[in-house]
Formats: C-alpha cells, structure tokens, sequence
C-alpha cells in the first residue's frame, strides 16, 4: 500500500483568504523549474476569470480554469470531473504531461471538502495524493480577517506552511502580536516572508508523509511533535500519556502570551501514548471522535503503535473522514510512542484523552465478557 501511495501524482493546495496575494505568489511559482511539469488548476468565484489573465504561461506548464463556482461548492462535481479528465486531455503518445499539480482556491473556500475529494472520491483517490496545503496569509489584514471570517480561521489553521505576505505594511508590535495569535491557532506550520509574491518551491512541496523522490518518510518533519510541546513543563504520568503539554492544547510561543485575548477556539495539541494501543479500543475511539466531533476536528496525523503489530501504522484525516491507515515497513526510529497531532475547533485535549481512557477502560472487558 505504501509503495502505491507514494506513486499517486501530489496535490499541492494554495488557499488564502481574499487580497491574500495567492495569485502573485503563483504567478511566481509557476516560472520556476521545481513547477516545470506542474498542472495548475485555477478556481475564481466570478463570471470573468480575472485572475486567469495574471498567471504566467510557459509551454512547459498547463493552466487550467475553472470558474463555474467556489470549489468547496462544486466540489462534488467540477473538480472531480477536472482531476479525472486531465489524464487524458493533457497526455501525449498515452503518456501524462505532468508530476504533480497545484490547486489555487477562491479565497471563500474551506480546504475541507477538497481534501475529502483526494480521500475518499475513487476516480480521485486512486491517482492523487494530498502533498501539502499551502496558507497565504496578509499580515496588514490578517487579524481582522481572523477576527471576522471563520473561513480564514480554517485555512491558517489546517495549513502546512503559512505564507506571509506585505509585511512591509505593519509595524514589528502588530507583527508580533499575529504571529503570538498564530501560535495558538497553527504552531507547527512553518511560516516563510513572502514579499511580492517570492517564495522558494522547495519551501512548499513534499509537504506530506510521501516524497516525490522515494526516501523513507520522514515522521519527524511531518509530524512537528515538538512544536506542541509545553516549555513550561515536561514528564509522563503514570497513565502512559505524554502531559507535555496543558488540557487547552494551545502553544505559547511566548511566556507572556493571554490565550484569552483572541480566542479563535482552535486547539491545536498532541495526544501521545507510551504503551500499544489494542486494536479495538483505536477502532472505537476513533469512529467515536467522527460521529461526534467530527465537524471540529479540522486535521488529525499520526503515528500508531498498534498492539499485535511490529510496523507503525499511520494514520490522517481532516473533519469526520480518514484515509484508511497505511503501516510503514519499519519505525523510523528508536521512539516507538503513539503520537497523533489534533487541530480542532472547540474540542480540548482533555476530552480527547478522557474518551480514549473510557474505551481502554471499558471495550477490552466487554469484549472478555461476550467471549
């Protein structure tokens, strides 16, 4: 399964809300030679494709526009359609034109149902991969972008790499104060300046757990555990949990930092575990967290050790789908712990790790008692 994975063609997204600079930062992208045999997939909320006419064209790069609607409205219907078709309207001699392909969203647009799409569509899931998603961020409106549009919430904080853009337009105070924000609502996600739309490719592909070029995945960079990490306190108690960390699941980048001055009511927290999780109680606690809180848990990654199971296993998913887990061929290191990174919205760590201690408790006696 993992080889299949790996070979599937990466999906880059490119979300940021309204003015964000999206459009200048990809009319950059698609001139440089890391994006020589990238598809482009432009969607603009509008009747004229505007945006379509400020993108750089090159015979080695293929644009394609779609302007029917929002994707996270058409989702089910025009990009599926896009993904599945451009096999064979961009292939010469049977054989594809491209390696990899990079989706910009209208600045509306939720990442979710898009992510949903390479999951779990299967003329979708079976070709591509989620690479990464990519975040443009205005610092000169990002806080009351964040203060009024849950959407743009979402975008930063399901996000890989933040990209931060006109930073030239505010002071070093207000700086400070979004980017102490930002580490509450995403801190994990590594941030680059963008000034004029200039960022290196490099910085924004093989974001996920497979590369392009077939070295053994890198859990450590994927992962980020350490970013969730409290400096404050360290230890494991004695019920095998990592308590690195407070319940509220926030990261204080600095130690003056008031949670409470912008509360986005994003959480965003790792759930670490010392001992094998048996296999029933991660099938129960999981499909518990997706009916019930599944709309607020915007992105979960991890890596499993499984009871009865030498290999890791590694699980991802976004809202109340998953893909299904992938076992590795070997951990990658001497660490063997459990660790999954939770990003959701009004749902605390506590309320994580109370569930899974309540099926730890109580599925391996029902199942001793049915036997």
């Amino acid at each position: 399964m993992t080889g299949t994975m790996s070979s599937r063609i990466p999906v880059t997204l490119l979300t940021g809300f309204l003015g964000s600079g999206k459009t200048t930062i990809l009319n950059h992208l698609v001139q440089q030679s890391e994006l020589a045999d990238a598809l482009v997939i432009i969607n603009e909320f509008a009747a004229i494709p505007l945006d379509h006419q400020l993108v750089a064209h090159s015979t080695d790069n293929v644009v394609m526009e779609m302007n029917s609607g929002c994707l996270c409205c058409t989702i089910r219907g025009d990009l599926i359609t896009t993904l599945r078709d451009i096999h064979w309207r961009f292939s010469r001699g049977g054989q594809r034109q491209f390696d990899r392909v990079l989706i910009e969203t209208t600045g509306l647009a939720d990442p979710a149902p898009i992510i949903h799409t390479l999951m779990t569509q299967a003329e979708v899931a079976t070709r591509y991969r989620l690479d990464g998603i990519v975040t443009a961020l205005d610092l000169a409106t990002g806080s009351g972008m964040l203060d009024v549009h849950p959407e743009a919430i979402r975008q930063v904080a399901m996000a890989d790499v933040l990209l931060l853009t006109k930073g030239d337009l505010i002071t070093p105070r207000q700086r400070s104060a979004l980017e102490r924000r930002l580490d509450s609502i995403n801190p994990a996600a590594p941030r680059l300046d963008v000034p004029n739309g200039v960022v290196a490719p490099d910085g924004l592909l093989n974001l996920g757990f497979f590369s392009t070029d077939g070295k053994t995945p890198d859990v450590k960079r994927w992962l980020r555990e350490e970013a969730y990490a409290d400096t404050h306190t360290a230890g494991v108690e004695h019920d095998g949990h990592d308590h690195s960390e407070d319940h509220s699941g926030l990261h204080h980048g600095h130690d003056t930092h008031d949670v409470n001055r912008h509360d986005d009511h994003i959480r965003a927290f790792c759930f670490s575990l010392n001992e094998p999780i048996p296999e029933v109680v991660l099938a129960a606690w999981l499909e518990t967290l997706l009916r019930f809180a599944g709309s607020n848990i915007l992105r979960v990654k991890g890596i499993l050790n499984v009871e009865g199971h030498d290999r890791p296993y590694v699980i991802q998913g976004v809202q109340h789908i998953f893909h299904p887990p992938m076992s590795l061929p070997a951990w990658p290191d001497d660490d063997h712990r459990s660790r999954v990174i939770f990003i959701t919205r009004d749902v605390n760590r506590q309320a994580i790790e109370e569930t899974f201690d309540a099926f730890r408790q109580a599925v391996p006696q029902a199942w001793v008692a049915e036997s």
